[in-house]
């Protein structure tokens, strides 16, 4: 009986099984050519061909270029797949292809690092804003709509601490240090943007309804008309309810003393931090605080510091 694992070739005997798991997702993980095969050559400039017969073996019907290819495709139709849904108004606002673009140039910058495809876009926002000609003329506003839809992401299965009730939130004074509950988040906007991509949403949940009738993208897809947005500064909490997610809008002094106690600042100086610049007349504020705390302690926003 042989000495050599079935599936592998003469010269994948001389490697180990931590340098063989390197070539393989070193291939894998290789961006594909622009008709979707894999490329032909390696990045130090090897013979794809000859790389793949180093770790695979061919079959009856497929070459070991052809079957490593497989892979190749399956693993980057995934990850399109997963941005996509983790992102669809975006890809509405941006358009299929431009958005494919942008999603392959990022991910070959921030690859999959977890075993869930949940975190694959955790990086998609940050790397949107240092790149803005991936987004075209939508720049500013795809970058709302994504901040938007990575809070949804959040907000949904970030975790949950016991919140403070009405009675030790009455007990606060200036000094006191809160949290926010990690699935509380904030978002400061340039556009109006939660009713687009609410949307956007629920457009690309009727398209999907029809899958069974269509198939691909509408060749219109990318020229459909967007819902009218109105850019001005916008302030806004995505938040979770009985596992459902929920937008909310806030006023700038609201956002502001949330931010400021997300920071870890004392709350006298959060709400400091929050009337900063304010036009609200100071006879106003200590009403408007006390709205602030019955609506968090309602919502359960705030808890102890952890």
């Amino acid at each position: 009986m042989s000495g050599r694992a079935a599936g592998t070739t003469a010269d994948s005997s001389q490697m180990s099984l931590i340098e063989i798991q390197r070539a393989m997702a070193a291939a894998v993980m290789m961006p594909l050519t622009r008709s979707e095969d894999m490329q032909p050559s390696a990045p130090d400039g090897r013979d794809m061909h000859a790389v793949a017969e180093t770790f695979i073996a061919p079959n009856n019907r497929l070459t070991a270029f052809e079957r490593l290819e497989l892979y190749n495709r399956q693993y980057w139709y995934r990850l399109l797949d997963a941005l996509a849904d983790d992102f669809p108004a975006l890809r509405a606002v941006l358009g299929p292809q431009r958005f494919e673009t942008l999603s392959i140039a990022y991910l070959q910058e921030h690859p999959s690092r977890s075993f869930s495809l949940r975190n694959l876009g955790s990086s998609l926002v940050a790397w949107m804003a240092e790149h803005p000609g991936f987004s075209g003329r939508r720049h500013r506003l795809a970058l709302d709509v994504a901040r938007i839809e990575w809070a949804f992401v959040e907000a949904f299965d970030n975790a949950q601490h016991k919140p403070l009730n009405m009675e030790q939130i009455q007990s606060l004074s200036g000094e006191s240090c809160l949290a926010l509950q990690p699935y509380v988040q904030l978002l400061a906007l340039d556009h109006v943007a939660v009713d687009l991509v609410l949307a956007l949403h629920s457009r690309q949940r009727r398209d999907s309804s029809e899958a069974g009738v269509r198939h691909g993208d509408s060749p219109s897809e990318s020229a459909k008309k967007l819902p009218r947005v109105i850019r001005r500064p916008a302030w806004v909490v995505a938040h979770r309810i009985d596992n459902s997610v929920y937008y909310r809008d806030l006023t700038r002094e609201e956002f502001l003393t949330l931010s400021a106690i997300e920071q870890g600042l004392p709350l006298g100086q959060a709400l400091e931090a929050g009337f900063l610049g304010t036009r609200k007349p100071a006879s106003r504020w200590p009403v408007m605080v006390r709205q602030w705390f019955a609506d968090w302690a309602e919502f359960g926003w705030i808890c102890e510091p952890y």
